[in-house]
Protein backbone atom coordinates (compact mmCIF):
# COMPACT_ATOMS: atom_id res chain seq x y z
CA UNK A 1 0.00 0.00 0.00
CA UNK A 2 1.58 3.58 -1.22
CA UNK A 3 1.33 6.67 1.00
CA UNK A 4 2.02 10.08 1.09
CA UNK A 5 1.01 13.05 3.73
CA UNK A 6 1.22 16.55 2.58
CA UNK A 7 0.55 19.69 5.38
CA UNK A 8 0.73 23.29 4.58
CA UNK A 9 -1.03 26.51 5.58
CA UNK A 10 -3.68 28.10 3.50
CA UNK A 11 -1.74 30.02 1.75
CA UNK A 12 -2.68 30.23 -1.96
CA UNK A 13 0.72 30.17 -3.22
CA UNK A 14 1.46 26.20 -1.79
CA UNK A 15 -1.06 25.28 -3.94
CA UNK A 16 1.34 24.54 -6.99
CA UNK A 17 3.37 22.77 -4.34
CA UNK A 18 0.14 20.45 -3.60
CA UNK A 19 -0.67 19.75 -7.18
CA UNK A 20 2.64 18.60 -7.85
CA UNK A 21 2.55 16.01 -4.75
CA UNK A 22 -1.00 14.97 -6.17
CA UNK A 23 0.73 14.02 -9.70
CA UNK A 24 3.80 12.90 -8.06
CA UNK A 25 1.63 10.18 -6.23
CA UNK A 26 -0.52 8.96 -9.06
CA UNK A 27 2.17 8.25 -11.24
CA UNK A 28 2.38 4.38 -11.71
CA UNK A 29 -0.86 3.69 -11.39
CA UNK A 30 -3.64 2.81 -14.73
CA UNK A 31 -4.71 5.96 -14.43
CA UNK A 32 -5.79 7.73 -17.90
CA UNK A 33 -3.76 11.48 -18.50
CA UNK A 34 -7.62 13.02 -18.32
CA UNK A 35 -8.36 11.27 -15.19
CA UNK A 36 -4.91 11.72 -13.64
CA UNK A 37 -5.35 15.68 -14.70
CA UNK A 38 -9.00 15.82 -12.91
CA UNK A 39 -7.99 14.65 -9.96
CA UNK A 40 -5.03 16.64 -9.15
CA UNK A 41 -7.78 19.97 -10.23
CA UNK A 42 -10.28 18.28 -8.06
CA UNK A 43 -8.01 18.07 -5.27
CA UNK A 44 -6.58 21.98 -5.59
CA UNK A 45 -10.35 23.16 -6.44
CA UNK A 46 -11.25 21.47 -3.13
CA UNK A 47 -8.12 22.70 -0.92
CA UNK A 48 -9.20 26.21 -2.68
CA UNK A 49 -12.90 26.06 -1.40
CA UNK A 50 -11.25 25.55 2.43
CA UNK A 51 -8.65 28.32 2.26
CA UNK A 52 -12.27 30.07 0.55
CA UNK A 53 -14.83 29.08 3.23
CA UNK A 54 -13.12 27.41 6.37
CA UNK A 55 -10.56 29.81 6.46
CA UNK A 56 -12.37 32.68 5.20
CA UNK A 57 -9.14 33.79 3.33
CA UNK A 58 -6.74 33.65 5.85
CA UNK A 59 -3.00 32.28 4.82
CA UNK A 60 -1.82 30.58 8.24
CA UNK A 61 -4.34 28.35 8.58
CA UNK A 62 -3.42 24.00 8.98
CA UNK A 63 -4.71 22.20 5.76
CA UNK A 64 -3.59 18.35 5.45
CA UNK A 65 -3.71 16.02 2.77
CA UNK A 66 -3.65 12.06 3.57
CA UNK A 67 -3.01 10.21 0.30
CA UNK A 68 -3.51 6.26 0.02
CA UNK A 69 -2.80 3.92 -2.57
CA UNK A 70 -5.43 0.82 -1.59
CA UNK A 71 -6.19 -2.74 -3.69
CA UNK A 72 -9.20 -1.01 -5.44
CA UNK A 73 -8.75 2.50 -5.26
CA UNK A 74 -6.95 5.77 -4.48
CA UNK A 75 -8.44 7.52 -1.82
CA UNK A 76 -7.17 11.02 -0.46
CA UNK A 77 -8.54 12.92 2.51
CA UNK A 78 -8.39 16.58 3.07
CA UNK A 79 -8.64 18.02 6.78
CA UNK A 80 -8.98 21.04 7.79
CA UNK A 81 -10.20 23.02 11.17
CA UNK A 82 -11.81 25.70 9.74
CA UNK A 83 -15.56 26.44 9.61
CA UNK A 84 -18.04 23.57 8.65
CA UNK A 85 -19.61 24.24 5.39
CA UNK A 86 -22.13 21.27 4.92
CA UNK A 87 -23.11 19.86 1.32
CA UNK A 88 -26.18 20.98 0.91
CA UNK A 89 -25.11 24.86 1.89
CA UNK A 90 -23.24 24.31 -1.28
CA UNK A 91 -23.87 25.46 -4.09
CA UNK A 92 -22.86 25.00 -7.32
CA UNK A 93 -24.16 26.74 -10.69
CA UNK A 94 -25.44 24.96 -13.66
CA UNK A 95 -23.38 24.49 -16.80
CA UNK A 96 -24.86 26.47 -19.24
CA UNK A 97 -24.52 29.16 -17.21
CA UNK A 98 -21.76 31.47 -18.93
CA UNK A 99 -20.05 33.12 -15.82
CA UNK A 100 -17.07 32.55 -13.54
CA UNK A 101 -17.14 30.75 -10.63
CA UNK A 102 -19.49 27.04 -9.16
CA UNK A 103 -18.13 24.75 -11.17
CA UNK A 104 -15.56 23.22 -8.79
CA UNK A 105 -18.07 21.26 -7.22
CA UNK A 106 -18.94 19.95 -10.60
CA UNK A 107 -15.48 18.88 -11.31
CA UNK A 108 -14.61 17.51 -8.13
CA UNK A 109 -17.96 15.47 -8.29
CA UNK A 110 -16.35 14.43 -12.00
CA UNK A 111 -13.38 13.49 -10.94
CA UNK A 112 -13.67 11.33 -7.96
CA UNK A 113 -15.77 8.36 -7.81
CA UNK A 114 -16.77 9.15 -4.07
CA UNK A 115 -16.95 12.36 -2.85
CA UNK A 116 -17.70 12.23 1.32
CA UNK A 117 -17.90 15.22 3.55
CA UNK A 118 -16.66 14.12 7.28
CA UNK A 119 -18.17 16.48 9.95
CA UNK A 120 -15.56 16.43 12.91
CA UNK A 121 -15.43 18.43 16.50
CA UNK A 122 -12.88 21.20 14.83
CA UNK A 123 -13.62 21.34 10.82
CA UNK A 124 -14.05 18.73 8.49
CA UNK A 125 -12.72 15.65 6.63
CA UNK A 126 -12.96 15.59 2.53
CA UNK A 127 -12.45 11.83 1.61
CA UNK A 128 -11.95 11.17 -2.61
CA UNK A 129 -12.05 8.07 -3.81
CA UNK A 130 -11.17 7.04 -7.22
CA UNK A 131 -11.66 3.51 -7.82
CA UNK A 132 -8.58 1.23 -9.86
CA UNK A 133 -10.20 -0.13 -13.21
Amino acid sequence: MKKAKVEFSSHTANLALLRKCVRDFLNGYSFSEKERLLMVLGVDEACTNVIRYAYRLRDDQPISLQMEGLRKCVRMRLRDYGEKVFPHEMKGRSHELIKPGGLGLHLIRNAFDQVLYIHKRRGTELVLTKNLA
